[in-house]
């Protein structure tokens, strides 16, 4: 009998490493085999679009352009409830003369960076190529992006993962929390990544591969000890309390299963995207 392998992409964060350690170490049983694919969260989102892996992580940006060919798990989701992706600087800078600044961000298909446009929209900054509000950017792997501002090469930058609990120490200023700012405006958490199964595998093997990562978080979750052990060995140099504070951030009993407020959070902040021209107007079905 041949085993199913599943290549399964994510990216090396601890936040990711901690949901996934049950299927790491063993703790979860499947008749198929997982080949866990590292990879940061832009190069998964291109993979995407071209179907590469059977499951991944992606932006939920990301998902509205593969939602044709990927089915939406429930579980898996990353959400900022108050708080995410943050735009930060070497001094403080007045929301209105941000939009003539360059920017470095992380990633064209991040949800950081829809989430950035749809500020910038509210603020008044005119369409652009592809619908982008965001005139003057530029992609930079989102763990230069810190040392990057701080240099001066770049006046503002987007930073994503650790950078939020990082960018004081190295005597950055926050602009402004895009998931502080998101709450503020819809009452919701912002969505930010979520993990998703290619439907051509078939109902029987999306509800199997499901099951297992449904199985794995709950597996970190309950013994979170062991999991965060795991998880430091991708925290990129943080020490056990903040490495702690960021993966309880971002895994979480919404991880284990979205809600109904995460299904609305997804759609309103696809729907916004889809207002600007940025994304396609996509059906949002979540798969249990």
């Amino acid at each position: 009998m041949t085993t199913t392998k599943i290549r399964l992409g994510h990216s090396p964060d601890s936040d990711d490493a901690f949901m996934f350690w049950g299927l790491a170490r063993g703790a979860v049983e499947s008749e198929f085999e997982f080949e866990h694919i590292l990879k940061d969260i832009q190069t998964l989102n291109e993979w995407a679009m071209e179907g590469r892996l059977e499951s991944s992580a992606v932006s939920v940006h990301a998902f509205a352009h593969v939602a044709d060919r990927y089915a939406l798990l429930r579980h898996g989701g990353s959400f900022g409830d108050g708080y995410g992706p943050m735009i930060v600087a070497r001094r403080a800078i007045d929301l209105a003369e941000l939009l003539s600044l360059r920017i470095a961000v992380p990633g064209k298909m991040t949800s950081a960076f829809l989430a950035l446009n749809l500020l910038y929209a509210q603020l008044g900054a005119p369409a652009g190529p592809n619908g982008w509000r965001v005139a003057d950017f530029v992609v930079v792997p989102f763990d230069e992006i810190i040392p990057r501002v701080v240099a001066g090469e770049f006046e503002v930058g987007l930073i994503i993962h650790e950078g939020q609990l990082t960018y004081a120490a190295e005597g950055l200023t926050l602009i402004e929390d895009l998931g502080r700012w998101w709450k503020a405006g819809t009452g919701l958490p912002l969505p930010l990544g979520v993990n998703v199964v290619r439907k051509d595998l078939g109902p029987e093997a999306v509800a199997e591969v499901s099951r297992c990562m449904r199985e794995s978080i709950a597996a970190g979750l309950a013994h979170r000890e062991q999991a965060l052990e795991y998880a430091l060995t991708y925290a990129r140099g943080l020490d056990t309390p903040t490495s702690d504070r960021f993966v309880g951030m971002y895994v979480n009993e919404r991880t284990l299963d979205m809600g109904e407020e995460g299904v609305r959070a997804i759609r309103t902040f696809l729907s916004r995207g889809a207002d600007l021209g940025i994304v396609p107007n996509t059906a949002v079905e979540v798969v249990d």
